[in-house]
């Protein structure tokens, strides 16, 4: 069977990895070829060298100040190119971005079957995540086979009313990628993190990117991480800060130059992953991230108005707090001060799989296809 996987950032280059190996390793059944969009550029590259997977087709799309439109189009035409010069038997695509609803309309166009990892994924709000919401939903319409992470994605799916044949619960992938690279012993180059007492201080992870945060929203995020370190010095906080200009104004505004913050360039995924298994607690309002740390032991708050992983909040290892500057910093505090609170959320069991997903996602592809 002829397998094209498609995926263009650098989430989903970590989550479909796991699937890329399992392909490469089944011979006998899969001949995989891997297309990148290249959506993002160097974050991509970063992943592809630590997993050592080497493109059969670079689109090259990306270009800076980049609209959704663009990338669309482009991914698109590119796509089609790809497509008819292997002839897939099967297109597989990951998560939400535009490259993975542009995969799924190409696949379409080709008539070739499409397979969406981490499908059933809802927030029940259209523009947010945007343009994440539209871009699964949309997907989804068009996919023979929804390799859904949990019940309750599943469970969504089933509402909308997809057949419930193609509905395959696997875990989510991101599980199965973290069990490869986090490293007790881990050595960051970043010298300020290797000099960080992660063992005596409280060290916050921080990230924050996401576009409907940009603006007032993360502005409260940022002063309620100023206020709380002020008011405890075995708080610290790293702040990977996002490429974005308008997120990095924010944050050099509010949370530049203060004594025990950290802004600090963006991370690889290895070091990254290895500073969030080291970290007290994350605050973020990442998807992946909210995934990745509960099955590390951290309690996650998530500071979005709704999520599209409610099964971490119902699990009690997340919760979704908004984006009000006070209730961020109450839940800061509470966290940071009752450790009865901090352990309930830091041993609630992930439910986010037991780190075999893409054992089950190509073992679903042969029961369905072969």
């Amino acid at each position: 069977m002829k397998v094209l996987v498609v995926f263009g950032t650098r989430p989903e280059a970590v989550k479909m990895a796991p699937i890329v190996k399992a392909l490469k390793n089944d011979e006998e059944n899969f001949i995989p070829k891997i297309c990148v969009t290249a959506q993002h550029r160097d974050m991509l590259d970063q992943v592809l060298r630590i997993f050592d997977i080497k493109p059969d087709y670079d689109l090259n799309i990306f270009q800076g100040g980049q609209t959704l439109t663009q990338i669309t189009c482009r991914a698109l035409t590119g796509l089609e190119g790809v497509i008819e010069d292997f002839r897939p038997d099967l297109i597989l695509v990951q998560g939400d971005t535009t490259t993975v609803f542009s995969g799924a309309l190409a696949a379409f166009y080709h008539q070739v079957k499409i397979g969406h990892v981490e499908a059933g994924l809802r927030s029940g709000n259209l523009y947010s995540p945007y343009p994440e919401e539209a871009n699964r939903m949309m997907t989804g319409v068009l996919t023979d086979f929804h390799f859904a992470p949990t019940e309750t994605s599943k469970a969504n799916l089933l509402r909308e009313g997809y057949n419930e044949s193609k509905i395959f619960i696997t875990g989510n992938t991101s599980i199965d990628a973290l069990n490869w690279v986090i490293d007790e012993d881990f050595k960051f180059d970043n010298e300020l993190i290797n000099q960080i007492d992660f063992n005596n201080k409280k060290v916050i992870l921080l990230t924050s990117h996401r576009r409907e945060n940009i603006g007032e929203p993360m502005v409260n995020i940022f002063t309620a991480i100023k206020d709380i370190v002020a008011g405890d010095d075995k708080v610290e906080v790293i702040y990977p800060m996002h490429l974005n200009p308008k997120v990095r104004e924010i944050a050099s505004e509010i949370l530049g130059n203060k004594e025990r913050v950290h802004l600090i360039e963006p991370l690889d995924y290895l070091p990254f992953t290895n500073l969030m298994s080291k970290c007290y607690l994350v605050v973020t309002d990442s998807g992946g991230v909210q995934e990745e740390a509960p099955s590390l032991g951290k309690p996650v708050l998530v500071v979005r108005k709704e999520t599209e992983r409610p099964e971490g909040i119902e699990a009690g290892t997340a919760k979704l707090v908004g984006v009000d500057k006070d209730t961020i910093y109450n839940e800061l505090y509470k966290l940071i001060n009752n450790k009865e609170e901090y352990n309930r959320m830091a041993n609630a069991v992930n439910p986010y799989g037991d780190g075999r997903a893409a054992e089950y996602i190509t073992k679903s592809i042969k029961k369905k296809m072969l």
